[in-house]
């Protein structure tokens, strides 16, 4: 590598051995430049040979110069001597010789000359490296043959040799150029004396070659050459070279020729004219070689010149550079001759005379800079001048020129006094205004000249401009302002003061104050009275008028005695109620507008400051409760008066202790530890005194014991007043869970954390059951359960067989592992008798015995189940095995069932039911409807057992109803009662929390014995957002609904009856804060911004305190603009106001009036166009938001589209058998939040197929007599029978805790423990008077021969109802995004699944959503009056619109089977064809059993009708359908109870569309008119849903009209998801 640096960067070459190294595969070069400009250059030399040894060189060269730098590289390997190349040496200049050695290693390199070991003389050098230097290299010695010997070995040397030339350089010998004038001849030879020819000589002049020419002429020879010059003259003037080379070097000799020329003149003196005072230049200008000298020399007068002296040079006379004489400032002495000479020693010298006269311009000579005149008396102002006549002098006041013809308060007066001339201007009388520059001017012909003169009128001063900067109760401090002196030093000044109602005569006086003083304080006032003010200025003149009469008004003083009768009253823990009355009248110096109180704890370690609140005054006599005290502590108040003018002294403290309250933190160190079995000790400390908030009563220790299938044990409790209790008679081998906590009178206190003990084994108790049954002829099969309490970890069970009759006095004792519940006794005797029992042993020895039970081997094995029945519990979603093992010969076959009603269904093996090999029936994620009675059935040739098992699924618990009890300032106390346990016992609460417009939610871990909880530390006025949800074995349970509630307090307000401005000047402005009222949330900030008005900058104040603020810095007489903000944790309020500061004098200003003018048009413009601007510009935005929320909605429902489509496989479900029994319970609907489907016909209902089954519901089958009123009825049908064999309509096993797709409401039925998740539906018309019908109901598809392959599809309907327990606390929200979508997209699958005719098109056309939550959904009542007034609407309920496009015509006959379920009559062949969902309770209740129902062919049904419009106000009742029973006609009169009307299964397909006299029952009288008739009567009345028009449902024909239209067209529905 080799790195060079130059500038400009240069370039690198490489040398081997003074050869270029060639580029080639194993030669590589590459350059490049760093950022400090270092160039580096790498040669990279690939698998080096021999020959690549040597010594490299890099040679770094630019355009200024180079560089370079060698070294020698070894390469191992035979040495030899490269090929030398013959050396030319200069002689005089040292030369080196290198020996170019390739190979190593090698022993020595040695030179030598004439076989003479060098080196020989001081003159040459040999390196280490082999390199021979000659120094000073001498022709006739050095020139010769040099040998380079390398020894390679010890006796072995190799050489090489090289011929050395010296070369002479040549010697030019001196010359010089002669002194040379103009005209001369040159003749200079250049002569070489020494040098190796041939030599080669050429001539330079200043660099550049000389030709022959010109008058230069150039003779050279072989070892000389001349120059001639014919005639010299200046260009010849320079520098000359002589330049002599060979082959040795290149030498010069450089010599300068010098032209001489004599002086001579470029311009000549002439005579001048100098003016007075201005400078001037006399010419002269010389030249010649070498350049002349000039000196300027001078003689007085204007005579013949008798003797020149030379001309002094000062600052005023210079020589400029071309000769001239500059005279800065002419003088009457400079006038004379002058002489310009010139003088360069070549020839005689030169000169030329010249004379100057001097004029004198016009020149004041005499004038007063500065004079005083008094005012009223008469001045006269002189001038004298002098200079070149005539003279003018002109008077002049400022800038103006004064003519006394024009004013005869002035005259001037001029007369001459010899060279002089003398002006006078009189001021008759001097005036104010005559304080000011006079000047003269005096003009002639050669300029003019200017006197200024200062005049000074005196007079007495003006009067003082007097302002006041601050008054206070009892002072106030004045400043002034002295505007105009009178010309003379204020001596002092004197203030006058006096009550408003007095004259001047009882003024009092501060006289002689120093004039060094703008400001005095005024004491010893009066508060609240009203004084005048005026003020006079001295000075030697005189004493001024009195200033401009000021009036002032003093304020208000603070309270100058403390509330009086001061009393406290403990409220609570946390609480002190004040009691006070208002100071004395006399000593409250204004009105009291409020009080502070000042409260401190008093405890050791507190730091005695006190804490401030403050309230308004509100009469003679004050209550204030102090609150967020700490408990059980003493405190310190004191209380204080305030009013505009400040606080007063506070009253005497008084001391009052915080009542008692529970203990806030557990005892300490708790520890429990295990004695026995059945005893163990728990130990505690006390908590911190601190935190005891009140005496300690003593301690309760609460446990309770944790079971292996995770339940929990029923809590105990012990109170004691120790610090130890010993805990008996716990269950052995047993997990508990201990708490420890302390309590004082006011209750119990905060619980230790959970610590958990397990007492110790012993031995267990007996198995809990024993069988026997017999296997074969010489074997039975015994079988056990374990011990119900096992006291410890079984190791093992003993098996004891005895045989009473045998005579062997001691049983035999087998053994089998813990895991082993059965065991096979062999080799036994055929008809002999024998005992058997079980023993369980522990680590603790061998426990109890079981029953004894007898058996005797038999011949013949009856079918026995050696398995046990029972109760099995176990968590949802988990497998679980019911064990049927069973013995008998031949092999027993089993027979799974459930009891289901008064039948047994057989057990099916599916994806969720397995039969193993030995009849354990295991099921697969058990749910809620796997729960109940399984019956397991062995038979053989002998006979049969029998053992039913209960299985009770245990599932998350319900949600609790969350309510809101209390609300405070910054705590929210809610209440709530729990749901359903889901089978196991609740563990705890967790209840979580968050700001209103916030979604960062806090946890709060509540225990499971508590049903109230009190938030605390909230914000002040702030809304919240609480949700609940309950815990137990299986796990979380769904969120309650989301309760919203507001802690007291509201944003600051102004209180317009306090006075904003307590004092305005020309540049301050006090304002007084307490009219801000806090809204009971401390205000934590107060911004001001004030600015002038017609300003657009606003300037900021923020302040924290709420009594006076300053501004300052203002302008006087200006009006302002004042906007306020006050600010706590509940808002922000707002006041703005305007004000104007005083003028100088004190007075105010008029307000501001619009100017009237040419800029009305301007005004009136821009008025008009600013609202339509904003206006403009208010309508895009408005768009551009709707079209983004359209988009973001539309991106929703795509989303909630794509779930739905996955959903869809999920509603075709096989089940066993039809439901057998009526479905039982009270009456629900469906409760689904924010979600409902309304299906909209608008072709009508086309019948498709010869479906029986059903026929399509019109108007006239749906008419009743009811009151005009605009609401919808319906019967809401449950069907909790449905679970086990139907499957429910949205399968809650797939949704996840707390999703809440729908609301569950607890409905018990005779058969079902806990049927949570059962199906509901409900059946909903609208009444006459409203032009919307709603029909939601459910349609299956009969399907395989096997059972009824049902595929559901909800249409959901939302009540809305009004929370009993609610107030504006409680609103509802929405739980998660998440079950909104969910909600969403089941309801558009359902509607996309009812909607499968013929392949029809199906897309979104239409949506709005809105994330806003409706109220909550509940059951309906019987009630007209009351549903409907606890009804509310939707605040803002989403729309979505879909359409169904015509099918195609291949396609028309795939739809021949869809029919529409309808209300049927009660006839029991009809009711067998009747969907599942229309058998309602009334069917069931029928006495008549004599026809069963037939068997039903599998079919494919699916639904045809269409739900309604929803009701204008989304309101929907319920109607019980067991109140009567299906196809009574109804009642005369309007009721409450809307029956369900039935109607026959017609026989033709021309009758569905209308009943038959003969089987329908005619309406009433006051029944509705037919449906065509209504049709026309009916006015449409469209409600407006979601904000859209479009979202709103047409008006539907009778169903007559309907009928009529069967052939008008394709099938055609749209569909409104709200």
């Amino acid at each position: 590598m080799c790195a060079a640096k130059g500038a400009p960067p240069p370039t690198v070459t490489w040398a081997l051995d003074d050869e270029p190294i060639p580029r080639d595969s194993g030669h590589r070069t590459n350059q490049y430049t760093m950022s400090d400009g270092t160039t580096v250059s790498h040669m990279n030399v690939t698998s080096p040979q021999i020959k690549d040894g040597g010594v490299y060189r890099c040679t770094a060269r630019n355009s200024v110069g180079s560089a370079e730098y060698q070294a020698r590289i070894n390469v191992r390997g035979p040495p030899s001597i490269r090929a030398m190349k013959n050396i030319t040496a200069v002689a005089g200049r040292d030369t080196f010789i290198n020996c170019r050695v390739i190979g190593y290693p090698y022993y020595s390199i040695k030179w030598y000359k004439d076989s003479l070991l060098l080196p020989d003389n001081h003159r040459q050098v040999v390196f280490e490296n082999g390199t021979l230097k000659l120094m000073d290299v001498q022709k006739g010695m050095d020139e010769g043959e040099y040998l380079c010997s390398v020894l390679i070995q010890p006796q072995l040397s190799i050489s090489q040799s090289v011929h050395v030339t010296v070369k002479v350089p040549p010697l030019i010998q001196p010359f010089e150029f002669p002194p040379a004038s103009i005209g001369q001849l040159l003749y200079i030879p250049c002569v070489v004396s020494s040098g190796d020819m041939p030599i080669h000589i050429t001539w330079r002049k200043d660099g550049h070659v000389i030709l022959s020419g010109s008058g230069v002429t150039i003779e050279s020879k072989e070892f000389m050459s001349s120059l001639q010059i014919s005639s010299v003259s200046l260009k010849h003037n320079g520098n000359y070279t002589c330049i002599a080379s060979n082959d040795a070097a290149t030498v010069s000799r450089e010599r300068q020729l010098i032209v001489r020329v004599p002086p001579r003149f470029v311009v000549q003196p002439n005579n001048q004219d100098g003016i007075y005072g201005k400078a001037g230049v006399l010419n002269c200008s010389v030249d010649g070689y070498p350049p002349p000298k000039v000196m300027w020399k001078h003689a007085k007068g204007s005579g013949n010149p008798q003797q020149y002296h030379p001309i002094p040079l000062t600052g005023r006379i210079q020589i400029l550079p071309n000769s001239s004489l500059l005279i800065r400032h002419v003088l009457e002495e400079d006038i004379g001759y002058y002489l310009c000479q010139a003088s360069n020693g070549v020839g005689t010298d030169i000169s030329k005379s010249m004379f100057l006269t001097v004029k004198i311009p016009a020149m004041i000579t005499s004038h007063p800079n500065t004079t005083i005149a008094i005012k009223g008396q008469t001045k006269e102002l002189n001038c004298t001048a002098r200079g070149e006549r005539p003279i003018i002098i002109r008077w002049e006041k400022g800038d103006t020129v004064i003519d006394p013809d024009r004013n005869m308060r002035y005259a001037i007066t001029t007369k001459d006094n010899g060279d002089e001339v003398i002006s006078t201007l009189k001021l008759k009388p001097a005036d104010r205004g005559d304080s000011v520059f006079f000047s003269c001017h005096a003009i002639n012909s050669y300029g003019e000249d200017r006197g200024l003169i200062q005049l000074t009128v005196q007079e007495p001063p003006d009067p003082p401009e007097l302002e006041i900067r601050e008054v206070k109760a009892r002072s106030m401090n004045l400043r002034w302002t002295q505007r105009f002196d009178g010309n003379s030093i204020i001596t002092g000044f004197d203030i006058e003061y006096k009550n408003k109602s007095d004259s001047w005569d009882f003024k009092q006086s501060t006289r002689n104050i120093s004039p060094t003083i703008n400001q005095a304080n005024i004491v010893d006032l009066h508060p609240a009275s009203v004084y005048s003010i005026r003020m006079y200025s001295f000075n030697k003149i005189g004493r001024s008028e009195p200033s401009k009469e000021l009036t002032i008004s003093t304020e208000e003083a603070a309270p100058d005695g403390p509330p009086m009768d001061v009393t406290l009253q403990p409220m609570t823990s946390q609480s002190i109620q004040v009691t006070w009355k208002a100071p004395k009248k006399e000593l409250q110096n204004g009105v009291i507008r409020g009080y502070q109180i000042g409260y401190r704890e008093n405890s050791p370690g507190s730091n005695g400051q006190y804490s401030i609140v403050e309230m308004k005054a509100t009469g003679d006599s004050e209550v204030y409760t102090l609150d967020n005290l700490k408990k059980f502590a003493q405190y310190g108040v004191v209380v204080q008066a305030f009013n505009r003018a400040g606080t007063g002294p506070s009253s005497s403290e008084i001391n009052a202790t915080t009542l008692e309250d529970v203990p806030s933190q557990p005892p300490e160190n708790v520890r429990a530890i295990s004695i026995t079995s059945d005893v163990a000790v728990i130990s505690w400390s006390e908590p911190p005194r601190s935190t005891l908030n009140g005496v300690l009563k003593g301690y309760r220790v609460i446990f309770w014991s944790l079971y292996m299938d995770g339940e929990w044990g029923e809590m105990q409790n012990i109170t004691t007043t120790r610090e130890r209790v010993e805990l008996r008679g716990m269950e052995k081998f047993t997990n508990y869970s201990v708490q420890v906590l302390a309590y004082t009178q006011a209750g119990d206190g905060v619980r230790s954390s959970v610590l958990y003990i397990q007492t110790k084994e012993d031995i267990p108790g007996p198995p809990a059951g024993i069988k026997a049954v017999p296997s074969s002829a010489s074997s039975v099969v015994v079988s056990w359960l374990p011990p119900a309490k096992p006291n410890g970890i079984i190791r093992k069970y003993t098996i004891f067989c005895s045989s009473p009759g045998s005579g062997q006095p001691a049983p035999s004792e087998y053994e089998t592992s813990p895991d082993q519940l059965f065991y096979r006794i062999a080799h036994l005797n055929r008809g002999q008798q024998y005992m058997l029992w079980v023993a369980a042993v522990t680590s603790a020895g061998r426990g109890n015995i079981s029953e004894k039970v007898t058996i005797e081997p038999a011949g013949k094995a009856p079918a026995k189940i050696i398995s046990f029945g029972g109760t099995v519990t176990t968590p949802w979603m988990k497998d679980v095995r019911l064990p049927c093992n069973s013995v008998g010969e031949p092999v027993p076959a089993i027979k799974w069932t459930k009891d289901s009603e008064d039948s047994a269904i057989p057990v099916t093996v599916d994806g969720h039911r397995l039969i193993q090999a030995n009849g354990t029936l295991v099921l697969r994620s058990v749910k809620a409807e796997d729960s109940g009675y399984y019956t397991c059935t062995a038979t053989n040739t002998w006979g049969f057992d029998t053992i039913i098992i209960n299985l009770l699924v245990q599932v998350p618990p319900d949600q609790p109803r969350l309510t809101v009890s209390k609300t405070s300032a910054s705590s929210i106390t809610l209440a709530w009662i729990p749901g359903d346990n889901g089978g196991s016992s609740i563990r705890g609460f967790v209840l979580q929390y968050s700001v209103d417009n916030s979604e960062e939610w806090k946890d709060v871990f509540i225990s499971s014995s508590e049903r109230s909880f009190k938030l605390e530390s909230l914000k002040c006025g702030t809304w919240y957002k609480v949700k609940l949800a309950a815990k137990n074995s299986v796990g979380a349970g769904r969120i309650s609904e989301i309760i919203e509630a507001k802690t007291h307090g509201r944003e600051p307000s102004f209180s317009k009856d306090q006075h904003l401005f307590t004092h305005i000047n020309s540049t301050h402005a006090r304002l007084n804060l307490q009219g801000w009222s806090s809204g009971g949330c401390p205000i934590t900030a107060i911004v001001l911004e004030y600015r002038p008005k017609g300003n657009w900058v606003w300037q900021s104040l923020r302040t924290n305190s709420s009594s006076e603020v300053f501004l300052m810095e203002l302008r006087e007489a200006t009006w302002y603009e004042l906007r306020m903000k006050a600010c706590n944790s509940a808002g922000c309020g707002n006041e703005t106001t305007q004000f104007a500061t005083l003028d100088y004098d004190g007075s105010t200003i008029p307000p501001i009036k619009s100017a009237q003018g040419e800029g009305d048009d301007v005004k009136k413009l821009f008025t008009i166009a600013c609202p339509v601007i904003l206006a403009t510009l208010g309508v895009a935005l408005l768009f551009i938001i709707r079209k983004k929320r359209k988009e973001k909605r539309l991106k929703r429902l795509r989303d909630a589209k794509s779930l739905a489509e996955m959903l869809i496989s999920k509603n075709n479900r096989s089940f066993d058998t039809p439901v057998k029994g009526p479905p039982q319970g009270p009456r629900l609907h469906i409760d689904i939040p924010r979600v409902q489907l309304l299906i909209e016909d608008k072709e009508g209902i086309k019948q498709l197929g010869d479906d029986k089954a059903t026929i399509p519901v019109t108007d006239t089958e749906f008419s009743q007599a009811v009151n005009p009123q605009s609401f919808c009825t319906g019967v809401s049908l449950h069907h909790p029978a449905l679970i086990q064999n139907t499957g429910p309509l949205i399968d809650m096993s797939d949704i996840r805790p707390g999703t809440n797709p729908v609301s569950r409401k607890s409905v018990k039925s005779a058969h079902s423990t806990r049927n949570r998740y059962s199906s509901q539906w409900t059946l909903t018309k609208c009444q006459a008077s409203t032009p919307a019908r709603t029909l939601t109901s459910d349609w299956r598809t009969v399907g395989s021969q096997h059972g009824i392959t049902v595929t559901e599809s909800d249409s959901y309907s939302a009540s809305l109802s009004q929370d009993t327990d609610k107030g504006r606390n409680s609103m509802v929200s929405t739980e998660s995004a998440s079950s909104t979508y969910e909600e969403l997209a089941r309801a558009y699958e359902h509607a996309k699944l009812e909607e499968q005719l013929q392949h029809a098109k199906f897309e979104i056309t239409e949506c709005f959503i809105s994330d806003s939550s409706s109220d909550q959904m509940t059951t309906g009542t019987t009630d007209n009056a009351d549903s409907m007034t606890s009804m509310s609407t939707p605040s803002e309920p989403g729309i979505c619109r879909f359409t169904a496009s015509p099918p195609k015509p291949q396609d028309s006959e795939r739809g021949k089977s869809v029919a529409v379920p309808i209300p049927h009559r009660a006839s029991k062949s009809d009711y067998c064809n009747l969907p599942l969902y229309v058998k309602s309770e009334a069917f069931f209740r029928k006495p008549d059993t004599h026809e069963p129902c037939p068997v039903v062919p599998p079919r494919e049904a699916s639904i045809r009708n269409l739900a309604r419009a929803y009701h204008a106000q989304a309101r929907h009742m319920t109607l019980d359908p067991g109140s009567k029973p299906l196809g009574l006609p109804p009642p005369a009169s309007a009721t409450t109870t809307l029956p369900q009307r039935t109607l026959p299964m017609p026989s033709t397909t021309s009758t569905a569309a209308a009943p038959t006299a003969s089987t329908a029952p005619a309406p009433p009288a006051t029944a509705e008119p037919p449906a065509a008739a209504a049709a026309e009567a009916r006015v449409p009345t469209h409600s407006k849903v979601g904000g859209s028009r479009d979202s709103l449902l047409e008006m539907s024909t009778s169903g007559v009209g309907r009928s009529q239209k069967q052939g008008a067209g394709a099938y055609s529905k749209s569909y409104t998801l709200v």
